[in-house]
């Protein structure tokens, strides 16, 4: 897909013009980028879209899992499930906001903390495809649970452990972790969220060489207050790159029992009322040069890293609420009557019975596909990943509105009171407080727009050179332009090109395909049309690239969907019945949606109210809070 960097592992030059920002956003900017894995290996078929390349071949047939696989994962969710069903009570859980040792023992004994750590380290083994399903289950029945096992390990230890991990660092973590020693990813700070190059928590080398001090304070630590064992990211000393000094964060291997680590409190949520989240402080911690993970100043890119495929535990997380919700949303139509019927004969309900249905096969489709990818190899799946979670955390917090909504009383009302007076306990409002937290956990909404947007430009800057660079030389500047002239004239006509008609797949879908196709080359041309516009101030057009985003996303879903509909049916059709009506009406849905986002990238009030939004801020409006308390936040 795109330029490979010839450098390979050396730095990559910064694409995009910096002369207008402040020291503060520079810097934060050049920490970011130069994290950024910044080659790829293997095509991306989301990449692809960007360019305008519908490339079908990545992802037709749909990969599904070979059958010892799949009885080997088969085995394991079936005994997963018994714990679930006899050891775990979610609504209590959520009550008394503490998960009990008991259910940690029977998760620990199940191998749950070890699902993806290999047998000869005593852990489960399990494919990655495998453990996507273990967690869709698991996150249907308690999200907590799931939030639980999730942070250990897609953004633990053992992930990271995985990819970065020396074999005596193996040998020593991978059979407490498997055993059922928690693990935590301390990232966060007061002032640090999605921007690392602010780090206060430092990392000094003692003088002999052998062990570093660690000082500092992390937030939101997930698992943090019950974690035996952490990776903690911390600036260490300065390098030179190229002649300028860069800040370098570095990830360290921390554990419970060193001195100076000190669990300072635990937070609390709308939510998850049972995550083990909080303030963790280092003083003086001396931690071995041999726990460093991965090489010195490498932190940020072995997170980013890490996340690629430890995001895709929470599309498959929510992608298992969503059918929990199905379950919930689909009994209620169909047991309520209301005006002489069942209220899911009534359009309004209806309505939104479709969407929850359809809308959860795509999720299923869309999550389940990046996931078989790592599994079969040769996959760089870092947009498809950011993309996962973007379309499923958002995907699952309007099935359980809609869920909600047709429940109405009975879904806002706990699952307990609904005992008390005698009806089944439906936890819609639980799943509603736990769900919420989806769209912030492992990067916001907004920021996995803004990553994937990043990397969807990165070709056409890589391309462009020094020609969006205020700064370079005019000779460079002309160089560099007409070299890329030539190149998008070429590119620009093959977008043009007549749009295959068929597609090997059901009759009933192919028409979806070749929407996927005339819309990925309409995106390409539109994104090159704002980069035109808009040059090198088209990255603070987040509104824009956020519609560019939702395009894309939308395009991904209907293609994985219509793909794994088509091959469902195909390998059984008796067995998945309405498989392709599922796939066709979420299409069917999805092509709304896009036509509607590609009209407000051409016809918007961004400007507008982005100033007015600025006069907001400043107070301009203050008088309209008068009338409500004025009492200070304390």
């Amino acid at each position: 897909m795109h330029d490979k960097n010839p450098a390979g592992e050396q730095e990559a030059e910064l694409q995009i013009d910096t002369s207008g920002m402040s020291e503060g956003k520079r810097q934060a900017l050049e920490v970011a980028e130069a994290a950024r894995e910044q080659t790829w290996q293997h095509p991306s078929f989301v990449g692809e879209l960007f360019l305008g390349r519908f490339r079908d071949e990545l992802i037709l047939p749909y990969p599904l899992q070979g059958d010892e696989d799949r009885a080997t994962g088969d085995e394991y969710i079936a005994r997963m499930r018994e714990v679930l069903k006899d050891r775990i009570d979610a609504d209590k859980i959520d009550e008394d906001g503490e998960i009990p040792d008991e259910a940690i023992e029977a998760l620990a004994e199940l191998g749950a903390f070890g699902i993806k750590i290999p047998k000869e380290y005593g852990g489960v083994g399990l494919s990655q495809m495998n453990y996507s399903r273990s967690m869709m289950l698991v996150a249907s029945h308690c999200g907590n649970t799931g939030a639980l096992l999730s942070a250990h390990q897609s953004i633990g230890l053992p992930q990271p452990l995985k990819l970065f991990g020396t074999k005596e660092q193996k040998e020593k973590y991978y059979p407490r972790l498997a055993g059922g020693e928690i693990s935590a990813f301390a990232l966060t700070e007061t002032e640090v969220g999605s921007d690392p190059a602010n780090m206060s928590t430092k990392a000094e080398l003692s003088e002999d060489g052998t062990h570093f001090v660690l000082n500092g304070e992390k937030l939101w630590c997930t698992n943090g207050t019950r974690a035996g064992l952490f990776v903690v990211m911390a600036q260490t000393p300065p390098k030179m790159v190229r002649g300028k000094e860069r800040r370098q964060i570095t990830a360290f291997i921390v554990e419970r029992d060193m001195p100076g680590v000190e669990v300072v409190s635990r937070s609390h949520f709308m939510g998850l009322r049972a995550l083990y989240n909080g303030v963790i402080r280092f003083t003086d911690v001396k931690i071995p040069v041999e726990n460093i993970l991965g090489d010195e100043g490498k932190g940020l890119r072995l997170a980013l890293t890490t996340l690629n495929t430890g995001r895709l535990t929470l599309p498959a997380a929510c992608t298992g609420a969503s059918k929990r919700a199905l379950k919930m949303a689909r009994e209620f139509s169909r047991d309520r009557e209301q005006w002489g019927s069942n209220i899911g004969k009534h359009e309004a309900i209806a309505q939104k019975v479709a969407f929850i249905a359809s809308h959860t096969f795509a999720m299923e489709a869309i999550s389940f596909y990046p996931s078989m990818l790592v599994d079969l190899g040769g996959a760089d799946i870092r947009l498809e990943a950011a993309m996962c979670k973007l379309f499923c955390s958002e995907g699952f917090w309007k099935i359980i509105d809609e869920t909600m909504q047709i429940r109405s009383g009975r879904g806002y009302e706990t699952a307990g009171s609904l005992r008390e007076r005698g009806e089944p306990g439906v936890a819609v409002e639980r799943a509603m407080r736990d769900s919420r937290i989806n769209m912030i956990f492992e990067g916001t909404s907004e920021i996995m727009r803004l990553f994937i947007s990043r990397e969807a430009l990165d070709p056409h800057l890589r391309r462009a050179g020094s020609v969006l660079n205020p700064r370079a030389p005019l000779g460079d500047k002309i160089a560099d332009g007409l070299k890329a002239g030539l190149h998008y004239f070429g590119w620009y006509l093959k977008l043009l090109n007549p749009v295959p008609r068929g597609f090997h797949v059901h009759r009933r879908l192919a028409g979806h395909l070749r929407f996927v196709n005339l819309q990925s080359r309409k995106l390409a041309r539109s994104l090159f049309h704002a980069m035109g516009r808009h040059q090198a101030t088209l990255e603070r057009k987040q509104a824009l690239l956020g519609r560019f985003v939702e395009v894309g996303s939308e395009l991904f879903a209907m293609a994985a969907a219509v793909s794994r509909a088509d091959t469902l049916h195909s390998l059984d059709p008796e067995k998945y019945p309405g498989v392709i009506e599922l796939a066709d009406i979420f299409c069917r849905h999805s092509r709304r949606r896009v036509k509607s986002t590609f009209h407000a990238i051409s016809s918007n009030d961004d400007a507008a109210t982005y100033k007015f939004a600025q006069r907001v801020v400043e107070g301009e409006y203050e008088w309209l809070e008068e009338g409500a308390v004025d009492f200070p936040f304390e």
